[in-house]
């Protein structure tokens, strides 16, 4: 893998998506569903060195340091999980290429925060960035998985 390309061609896809949304206004060409999970796994292995499993691996989507690590992304307010995570990996994808890591930490205390709620017609519960970035603050530093290189300009660690 050509590891500078990634960080461009994540840059370059946004930039279509905002020439798309020029040529045809009131219409959204927002990158979603399996694009946006793979594009947060990528950033995962790129930036984080998680070790990536097949895709669609019940449970976990990569390991790091002996961890099974769940990844999950998105450009809005919140993520649903459906199990709880060893470890949770969540960014959000910003429209410049870049993200925010809204949490980085073991995955049984969101689990835990989850598990107090009715669950939904298809076993998944939805929890938002602001609930994460809460929990994150009460997680150690060492629970965190480090950067293996540098994030992009801009990337907010919250």
């Amino acid at each position: 893998m050509d590891e500078a390309k990634f960080p461009v061609l994540i840059r370059e896809l946004y930039d279509v998506v905002r020439r798309l949304e020029a040529m045809f206004p009131g219409r959204h060409f927002t990158p979603d569903g399996h694009l946006v999970g793979s594009i947060g796994e990528a950033i995962a292995s790129h930036y984080y060195g998680v070790q990536l499993s097949p895709a669609s691996t019940q449970g976990y989507d990569g390991i790091r340091d002996g961890k099974r690590v769940e990844v999950k992304a998105t450009q809005g307010a919140a993520v649903s999980l459906s199990s709880g995570p060893e470890h949770l990996l969540v960014v959000r994808l910003l429209p410049d290429g870049g993200f925010e890591e809204h949490y980085n930490g073991p995955g049984a205390p969101v689990w835990a925060l989850l598990a107090t709620r009715k669950p939904t017609k298809n076993g998944q519960q939805q929890i938002r960035l602001t609930v994460l970035r809460a929990l994150m603050v009460k997680s150690k530093a060492t629970d965190m998985l480090e950067p293996i290189r540098p994030l992009p300009i801009g990337t907010m660690r919250c």
